[in-house]
């Protein structure tokens, strides 16, 4: 199989959409059932099952994807070592963001590289569908959520930097040109779901009002790119961070500061099994500079 034949059968695998895989990969769809039929003809057998409802994987496609993954992942993670040689780097740091704030977080990564110039530290989104995941499969090294984590198998490091909540809202709702609002306006509200686990999304987005009014909660969205129309329609609010309003300016969505939600403590994450001497190294450049401070 080509490597490319390759990496549309897996992100079919994950995607089960033909469509949805072919604007993953920036191909056609056609591509996409020419290169899954061509891989059938070779094995002999059918990898999917397809109706006019939905995508399955069969028996062979399973052991084909479970097997085909960790060879695929290796040989990313050789094309990446051969690109840092070529820049007289060694190895690199994957660090998980929920938002674009990277520019943020320039001091922490500028100290790092001048201690550590043979390492790359480098950005990945994350979504907060699933804000722990990345770090169990190694998608990322380390990640940069709020507080609480409860995850036995995570490590909770040291806090980099601190956030103040604000609900993001169409540029047409009533709440607009009000200098902030309160967590009890949310009982009037239809706020937008998603983020797992439960206990994470409660800090942000809370079940009820102080008084005890419950918060109606409407779309189930995973990252920031699925919320933005929903907020511009006006179908439903979002509370979201600080951050949002320099890096997520449209002139359809207003924001305004949320004065009586708790500060949001962003702080470095990481897998507990994985950790290792990069993680300890940029862990420790974090708590060296302590908490960053965030212009407004």
């Amino acid at each position: 199989m080509e490597l490319r034949d390759i990496e549309i059968f897996l992100t079919l695998a994950k995607e089960l959409h033909f469509g949805r895989t072919a604007e993953r990969l920036h191909v056609s769809a056609a591509r996409v059932s020419q290169a899954i039929k061509k891989q059938e003809r070779a094995i002999g057998a059918e990898l999917f099952h397809r109706d006019s409802r939905n995508v399955r994987l069969t028996p062979a496609g399973i052991r084909l994807r479970d097997d085909l993954t960790p060879v695929y992942r290796d040989l990313q993670t050789s094309m990446e070592r051969a690109r840092l040689a070529a820049r007289g780097k060694t190895d690199v740091l994957r660090i998980g963001i929920l938002s674009s704030n990277a520019q943020d977080l320039r001091p922490i990564t500028d100290a790092f590289t001048a201690r550590h110039p043979s390492y790359e530290p480098q950005f990945r989104t994350i979504g907060f569908g699933d804000p722990f995941g990345p770090l169990r499969d190694g998608r990322v090294h380390v990640a940069i959520l709020w507080l609480p984590v409860l995850e036995p198998d995570l490590t909770v490091g040291p806090l980099v930097y601190t956030d103040s909540a604000v609900l993001a809202m169409a540029a047409t709702h009533r709440f607009v040109g009000r200098a902030s609002v309160s967590l009890e306006d949310l009982g009037d509200e239809i706020v937008m779901g998603g983020c797992k686990p439960d206990y994470w999304r409660e800090a942000l987005v809370p079940l009820r009002t102080p008084s005890g009014r419950p918060i109606r909660i409407g779309p189930i969205v995973s990252n920031t790119e699925e919320m933005l129309p929903i907020l511009s329609t006006g179908e439903a609010v979002s509370p979201g961070h600080y951050r949002a309003t320099l890096y997520y300016t449209r002139p359809d969505i207003a924001y305004a500061l949320i004065h009586d939600a708790p500060p949001l403590q962003m702080t470095l994450i990481w897998s507990t099994s994985a950790e290792n001497d990069v993680i300890r190294a940029f862990a420790e450049v974090v708590r060296d500079l302590g908490p960053i401070s965030l212009t407004r």
